[in-house]
């Protein structure tokens, strides 16, 4: 008998053609916008985190800071000693091969790159520039930071007296591919390298600063033979890298920070954007929902005696209270499908047309979620008029004017 309540409920929208097609109309943007929206907030996001991780790693494993040994005085238990915090001197990891091994057997990470990095000054003629040294395993950095990606001269290569340098860089001092740099890290260590790149990561600082080198000629510039002073690192799941930094610090007793304690106003800024995309979907919903029980209870007022001759002829009431709800979920459904197509036009219009500052990809999921959702608040929509159609009693809705 399922087919009797669709019947009637279908009879009912048609009847007045007008008012469904508003609401459905209504529908249909709510929908669009919450797609619209919530694609765009992700894409923005992704893109932001993109930027900001193109050009670090999601985790930095250090050495523990170092810090003043007070030693007891005899015959005292208590003294108070102010002193200044203890300078930080530059220090590698102890037995770093081994913390590097332990790092690449973690199921959580996907890459782990040894890293010694210092001041120094680049010199070329009468001008200096202050600078700071990376060395690095090319193989395993390019897994972290893609540097190789972001080359605009030259290439990519590190070793036997190759280094590349940042963009800003190279112009201040008026270097190009295959000039020579001199090297002054202190304390009489020198080198000359042969510029063998040139590369621009968008990043001010970092591109007037970097110098990548070899590790052997970090080292021994920076006077730290054989030692490395970071540890990047790279995981699955970016949002867990505090999760993961905390057991790497268990497991090696080492410092490990992740991105997220490094940019705790970029995180609060994500958590602000994804709780005004939550709210705006809420509130967007709530209207949608008053919006069909508004019409439906219209429809009630409306159908009085109609619905009064049904009962009178043998419509149950759960029957009569079925055939507002089919009407809530098809007003829900039929309306979400519209919305959704909109709502990729929207999306596929800004990727086209829009300013091309960055790509939002549209979830695959997001659009049957969101007419689910639309489905079932329609049904949830429709109950209290529903209800209410199923409580007339016949003779008096028959006699309703």
């Amino acid at each position: 008998m399922f087919w009797l309540q669709s019947n009637v409920a279908l009879k009912f929208l048609r009847q007045n053609i007008t008012q469904t097609a508003l609401i459905l109309v209504g529908i249909a943007v709510g929908v669009s916008v919450i797609v619209f929206i919530t694609t765009l907030i992700n894409g923005l996001q992704a893109n932001i985190i993109e930027r900001t991780l193109g050009t670090q790693a999601h985790i930095r494993v250090e050495p523990p800071d170092e810090r003043n040994l007070i030693a007891p005085l005899s015959g005292q238990a208590h003294r108070l000693v102010l002193e200044d915090p203890r300078a930080q001197r530059l220090r590698s990891i102890n037995n770093w091969l081994a913390v590097q091994s332990t790092l690449d057997g973690l199921e959580a990470i996907t890459a782990v790159s040894p890293v010694i990095s210092g001041p120094a000054f680049a010199r070329r003629g009468a001008v200096r520039k202050s600078v700071s040294l990376v060395g690095i395993d090319p193989v395993r950095y390019q897994q972290i930071i893609p540097v190789g990606n972001d080359i605009i001269d030259g290439e990519f290569r590190v070793g036997a007296g190759d280094a590349v340098i940042g963009s800003l860089l190279a112009r201040d001092l008026g270097l190009r591919v295959g000039g020579k740099l001199r090297i002054e890290a202190g304390d009489g260590r020198i080198a000359t390298v042969t510029i063998a790149g040139i590369f621009e990561l968008g990043v001010r600082e970092l591109d007037l600063r970097y110098v990548y080198l070899d590790l052997k000629q970090a080292q021994s510039l920076l006077d730290l033979p054989g030692g490395v002073t970071v540890i990047d690192v790279t995981v699955t799941d970016l949002f867990q890298a505090d999760t993961v930094a905390r057991r790497i610090g268990q497991l090696t007793g080492l410092k490990a920070e992740s991105w997220i304690e490094t940019n705790a106003q970029l995180m609060n800024a994500l958590s602000s954007q994804r709780l005004s995309t939550t709210m705006i979907s809420f509130f967007v919903a709530v209207s949608v929902a008053f919006g069909i029980a508004s019409v439906l209870a219209i429809s009630v007022t409306q159908r009085t005696r109609e619905i009064g001759i049904l009962r009178a002829m043998g419509m149950r009431r759960s029957q009569m209270l079925q055939v507002f709800l089919i009407q809530g979920a098809v007003l829900g459904m039929a309306g979400s499908a519209f919305g959704a197509a909109a709502g990729y036009a929207l999306v596929w219009s800004f990727n086209t047309f829009g300013p091309r500052l960055f790509y939002i990809p549209l979830m695959p999921s997001l659009i049957p979620v969101t007419m689910l959702s639309a489905t079932v608040t329609g049904v949830l929509a429709a109950m209290v008029p529903a209800w209410r159609a199923a409580r007339l009693n016949p003779v008096e809705a028959i006699r309703y004017v």
